[in-house]
């Protein structure tokens, strides 16, 4: 578009010249008139073509400055996902690890409880934590009971008004029922009582090929604990 515009300037400036040659030939005549006429309706079209070219030149030197930064947003851009792209492999291999920790440990824990099953069935102890509560005129409500074996939470009760009537009828709620390790445990049952928490706590040794027994009894008011060894199934 540059180069038309440089050419139609160049031929208009060869014109301009000529004209006043052929102008001061002929001692002010009206060609002469009509040839001064023309060669200021040139010089003005020149000009006017001179800033057409000026308004061309300035939008290429804004046009290749957009296209500069656009390739530069580009690149940055492109630099960016890169970088991103190797922080997401990053995360994916960290979270493969974890993944894969994860599942061992979980194979772990159940190997260790499959040994410890099959330790407990191999020993034979069974331990058996009852709840009863004696027939008494002044009989208190019986609320939540929450029992505790070795400090792990092992059973937890809440009795309704039936359940507690069952109680003081002479019913026996058996709390737990495992098979255990042949060792100490330490038996720990919190019942409230009248409103009243109630804490007792007994230490007991699992024999092999032996049930062991712990019953809490609720006597006015206070867990009475007892415990007994038996080779079969039931407490009495």
């Amino acid at each position: 578009m540059i180069r038309p515009i440089r050419l139609a300037l160049a031929a208009a400036a060869a014109v301009v010249l000529a004209l006043p040659a052929t102008a001061a030939a002929q001692d002010e005549s009206p060609q002469s008139v009509a040839y001064r006429q023309r060669r200021e309706q040139l010089l003005k079209e020149i000009e006017r073509q001179q800033e057409i070219l000026a308004d061309v030149r300035q939008q290429r030197v804004e046009l290749a400055s957009r296209i500069e930064n656009v390739i530069a947003n580009m690149m940055q851009q492109r630099a960016q996902a890169l970088l991103m792209s190797n922080e997401q492999n990053a995360l994916q291999q960290l979270d493969a690890i974890l993944t894969s920790s994860q599942d061992n440990l979980l194979a772990q824990r159940d190997r260790f409880m499959a040994l410890g099953d099959a330790v407990r069935r191999r020993s034979g102890a069974v331990l058996v934590v009852l709840l009863r509560a004696d027939s008494t005129p002044s009989q208190q409500q019986i609320g939540a009971a929450t029992l505790s074996i070795d400090g792990g939470q092992a059973a937890a009760r809440t009795y309704s008004v039936s359940a507690q009537n069952a109680l003081f009828m002479g019913a026996v709620d058996q709390v737990y029922r495992a098979s255990v390790l042949p060792t100490a445990h330490t038996v720990q049952l919190q019942v409230t009582v009248g409103g009243q928490p109630q804490t007792q706590s007994v230490t007991v040794n699992a024999a092999s090929d032996q049930v062991t027994y712990v019953q809490f009894a609720v006597r006015n008011g206070q867990l009475v604990p007892t415990t007994w060894t038996s080779r079969g199934t039931t407490p009495f």
